[in-house]
């Protein structure tokens, strides 16, 4: 950038537009999540997430301008020293941390209180970014491919003993950024195929159905292919590996999950069984998007949302107060928006010089992606409700700063994307 050049030219305001349009839908319907219309109370009500949600708004900002002013070498220069402070902070709070809903995850600061899991995020990015930008370094070595996945992983395992699951497995979207830098994509593949097969022992009853059909596919790939004794081996191999994920998955489902935990499994595979118990959230969540038709019953004119039939309405669950006051229509506006914003961010990505801003855009990008894609598919029963928000749209100010300081890191490098630093 020339001396003299402002910032301001240099940034992406479609980013930034589309960023705060969210936002700001997201505050309204936090408003309405919780409106009374019995009560006195309005939109700026400290006693209401929306008024609360306010601050947290006209905190990022300012984190928005102070992150915009710091030099964009601070966050390649500190990438590790940031990553670093947030382990300390996820293994300070195994120790000290308040627990909430069965998560030991939050720290609290007199009337605050604030969750670094959603930190890790970024800083878990910046880390990745910089190992992967490091001179000399090629994704095809097994020693670098070790590196990444522990990076990712220690954060995703240190929130697993806080009792997140759910925020945990964000980290698995990080594949997708290795994949896209250079990664065989057996690792995908087999990604793809476990998730498969876990899916099918939680729904398949009787696993000897599973047992007699891997040995039916293990014999034709057998039969029908070169009987070599390499090629038998590696199939019978496989056969095996297949049975000990099933019997893993057994495993974790009925001795390791938490009685919770299982139920939103259970909720998953068929939340009608038990639509009173463990099926009610999902229940009740797709009778309020239903309810919406094509149009919606209005701005906080929802009925499912009035009387509190869906939890966590304005968190987890707030795509139904979209669905049910607005309706399809709303709704298709609320997802084309997201859309756009994920497309802006993989093009801002994209276009990167510098390999570091490259790897840190897609990191952002797959993240946003996978919250944006669960939250919605758990409200609609295509995935089980692992308790994560709607980015930059559910109430919270941990998870509204952590999103902030996500995209406005890449805002800051793109403004200076004809500088490219070399190590």
């Amino acid at each position: 950038m020339r001396r003299g050049d402002s910032i301001l030219s240099k940034i992406d305001w479609l980013t930034v537009l589309l960023f705060f349009v969210i936002v700001m839908l997201g505050w309204l319907n936090i408003y309405a999540a919780v409106y009374d219309e019995n009560a006195t109370q309005n939109i700026f009500s400290m006693s209401l997430n929306s008024g609360r949600q306010l601050i947290f708004i006209a905190v990022i900002i300012v984190l928005i301008i102070v992150m915009l002013v710091v030099d964009f070498k601070f966050y390649d220069t500190f990438a590790f020293a940031i990553y670093g402070s947030v382990l300390f902070l996820l293994i300070f709070i195994l120790i000290f941390g308040r627990e909430v809903a069965g998560s030991k995850s939050w720290f609290e600061l007199g009337a605050f209180r604030f969750q670094p899991s959603e930190f890790a995020k970024f800083a878990t990015c910046l880390a990745v970014a910089k190992f992967i930008s490091t001179g000399g370094f090629r994704m095809d070595q097994l020693r670098n491919q070790i590196v990444l996945f522990a990076i990712i992983g220690v954060p995703a395992v240190l929130i697993i003993l806080q009792g997140d699951t759910g925020t945990a497995l964000v980290y698995s979207v990080f594949i997708l950024v290795f994949f896209r830098e250079g990664m065989a994509p057996t690792l995908l593949i087999l990604g793809v195929s476990a998730a498969i097969i876990f899916i099918l022992t939680l729904m398949v009853e009787n696993h000897w159905y599973l047992y007699g059909g891997i040995v039916l596919i293990a014999a034709a790939a057998i039969f029908f292919s070169k009987r070599t004794r390499k090629r038998i081996v590696m199939v019978v191999l496989g056969a095996a590996i297949i049975v000990l994920v099933i019997k893993s998955v057994d495993y974790v489902v009925s001795d390791i999950l938490k009685p919770h935990q299982q139920n939103r499994v259970k909720a998953f595979i068929n939340p009608d069984a038990d639509p009173l118990g463990f099926g009610w959230n999902v229940t009740q969540s797709k009778i309020a998007i239903g309810s919406g038709g094509a149009f919606g019953k209005g701005f906080l004119k929802g009925t499912q949302t009035k009387f509190d039939f869906v939890p966590e309405q304005s968190t987890d669950f707030i795509f139904c107060t979209i669905a049910e006051e607005h309706g399809w229509f709303g709704s298709f506006i609320i997802i084309g928006l997201f859309v756009c914003l994920l497309l802006r961010l993989i093009f801002v990505a994209e276009r990167q010089k510098w390999r570091f801003a490259r790897v840190y855009g897609y990191s952002v990008a797959c993240i946003l992606f996978f919250h944006f894609a669960v939250n919605i598919g758990m409200t609609i029963g295509l995935f089980p409700v692992i308790g994560i928000p709607l980015p930059m749209f559910s109430y919270g100010g941990s998870s509204l700063i952590g999103f902030t300081v996500l995209i406005f890191i890449l805002v800051k490098l793109d403004a200076h994307r004809g500088q490219v630093l070399v190590h």
